[in-house]
């Protein structure tokens, strides 16, 4: 298939769009693949392992499964997410994928044009999203085939054109290719805005007039007033604001003010490391990002002769970070506040054989203690917290007993976890959150939705899929394509409103 010219400019819509998407990572492709009329039916022939499940599909054999109950399909099913519409879907698409079988999926997708829904993906970079910015060699913690979205199998995407994929995990890179030319190879690209940044989300009414502002070139209204367009397509008078900017190739920005009745919510928790919120976290030498580390490596301002590098955190990313100075013989001092034995390590739910390296560096992080063993180029320190940053590259901790401890480094990397940025939302987004006292946080405070629709509890119309509600690993954010491409289906059949593309000439 023919890759497609390049992606819109904003210049080219119309105002109104019945569904705008904020965030183009695998979250917002699956979704605009749904929404571009592709249907999932029950393949000819296909037999689902799980006998109630493949009864419940027969009985629905003749409708795609955006058009069933998804609440009476999912019923019942057990797996490694909270999300009984993620379960679904990935048990269709990656049949008892938990005991590693590669069982075919027992879906068929049909391209149904007449079925689709007006939208657009708005995005910061290229289609990908945040895998785009995450670098290095190593590999993704979910086979390869688990990154994979509908209708392109991984291994024939590549078709040579990487590594030969013998290992079951891809690297950041592949995965990063793999969603930017799905979007071309799909015949989505007219729907995707690259290079843009949202800077307000706000519902309007009919009588509420717009804040002046350069609007796209084919947008035509009232000037004089400078009122709310009517309703088009019989979509209700009370729409969402959407305002922000383009980057165009000359590195000037363009504004733009668009309006939606449904927006959804895809960006993912990538934007904004968290912090420790401790004294002279703001100096020079602590970064909070690994690619600061490996620009260090690069730049050679760190090497196995400097002071250690210190390294916060008992995730993955901070797993990373320690392979990385394993790599290259640079002294590392390793700190968390877990105990090495606390059950929610995240290592301790790897299988060893599939992920050896860090189960390497949990070897590490439980037989190097500064307790147990004299300072090597690598040390642990469990149970400790950071006390403060001092300017002369210095670093305080302090243990459990309340013993403090001050430690000469060269940088530090604090890797303790990151948060979405909802700048564009009233109070961040707070106020959507299960716990709307606490900010939208993926393990602590998701956002909540209702969970066979995905629409915001408490807020109309607004709509968030993927680590926004706790769903982190892409087989699971698919579910939320799933959700919302249903709910939105329904209810223009409810309204009795005709479906058809932007820009489409057949419909």
């Amino acid at each position: 298939m023919p890759l497609l010219e390049e992606a819109t400019l904003l210049g080219d819509l119309p105002l109104n769009i019945p569904v705008i998407i904020i965030g183009n990572g695998p979250s917002g492709i699956c979704l605009s693949y749904l929404l571009s009329g592709y249907r999932p039916y029950m393949a000819p022939g296909a037999v689902h392992l799980n006998p109630i499940l493949h009864n419940k599909l027969e009985e629905g054999i003749h409708f795609s499964v955006v058009d069933q109950d998804l609440e009476y399909l999912s019923e019942g099913l057990e797996g490694r997410s909270s999300n009984p519409v993620a379960l679904l879907f990935d048990t269709l698409l990656h049949p008892e994928a938990d005991f590693r079988f590669d069982y075919p999926s027992v879906v068929q997708w049909k391209l149904e044009k007449h079925n689709s829904i007006p939208h657009i993906v708005l995005g910061k970079g290229p289609p990908g999203g945040a895998w785009h910015v995450m670098k290095g060699s190593m590999l993704t913690i979910s086979l390869n085939n688990w990154m994979e979205l509908p209708g392109l199998n991984l291994k024939d995407w590549t078709n040579g054109k990487w590594r030969n994929l013998t290992n079951d995990r891809a690297t950041p890179e592949e995965v990063a290719s793999y969603y930017k030319d799905y979007v071309k190879i799909m015949g989505l690209q007219k729907n995707f805005i690259d290079n843009t940044c949202v800077t307000s989300v706000a519902k309007m009414q009919q009588d509420q007039k717009c804040i002046k502002g350069k609007m796209p070139k084919s947008v035509k209204i009232d000037t004089t007033t400078q009122q709310l367009p009517a309703a088009e397509n019989g979509f209700p008078h009370s729409l969402w604001e959407v305002r922000g900017y383009q980057r165009i190739g000359d590195g000037s920005h363009v504004p733009f003010c668009l309006y939606a009745e449904n927006v959804v919510l895809a960006t993912g928790t990538y934007d904004l490391p968290a912090r420790l919120g401790v004294e002279g976290e703001d100096l020079p030498f602590v970064f909070h990002n690994l690619s600061a580390f490996e620009s260090a490596i690069k730049s050679c301002k760190v090497n196995q002769a400097s002071d250690p590098v210190l390294i916060v955190g008992a995730g993955l990313t901070a797993a990373d970070a320690v392979l990385c100075a394993y790599h290259h013989n640079i002294p590392v001092i390793h700190t968390f506040r877990r105990s090495v034995t606390d059950p929610a390590l995240i290592f301790k739910q790897l299988p060893k054989k599939l992920y050896p390296e860090y189960h390497k560096v949990y070897h590490k992080m439980c037989k190097q203690c500064y307790i147990t063993t004299s300072y090597s180029n690598y040390t642990s320190f469990p149970e400790t917290c950071i006390v403060s940053f001092l300017a002369d590259m210095k670093c305080i901790l302090q243990t459990t007993s309340g013993r403090n401890i001050i430690l000469s480094i060269s940088m530090a990397l604090v890797l303790i976890g990151t948060y979405p940025n909802l700048s564009f939302l009233k109070e961040h987004g707070k106020y959507l959150g299960i716990d709307p006292s606490k900010p939208i946080s993926c393990k602590q405070n998701p956002i909540d939705v209702n969970p066979y629709t995905f629409e915001c509890t408490k807020e109309d119309s607004i709509f968030a899929m993927g680590p926004l509600i706790g769903d982190n690993f892409v087989r699971f954010l698919k579910g939320g394509a799933l959700g919302i491409t249903s709910c939105l289906v329904k209810r223009l059949k409810e309204k009795g409103q005709l479906i058809s593309e932007i820009g489409s000439d057949d419909g």
